[in-house]
């Protein structure tokens, strides 16, 4: 039951991250960053490089960062 916690927890941190960033190239690096980090939490080696991959295409698939959609909310 905790490892399923700790896989919910991980994958918003890299969705999270992923929408980070004022390009595609910032947003897939973040999330790429984000989603070896909570793959290595969750799965270890193996983990890491599968939440690497997932967090960049994640992050590479976001049309505009959040940071910017928040902006132009507020105005």
């Amino acid at each position: 039951m905790l490892r399923i916690g700790t896989l919910l927890v991980s994958t918003c941190v890299v969705l999270g991250l992923a929408a980070c960033g004022a390009d595609t190239e910032q947003r897939a690096a973040t999330g790429g960053l984000g989603g070896a980090a909570a793959g290595a939490v969750v799965g270890g080696p193996v983990g890491a490089v599968v939440g690497g991959a997932v967090g960049a295409g994640a992050g590479a698939a976001q049309d505009e960062g959040v940071d910017q959609k928040m902006k132009e909310r507020m105005e």
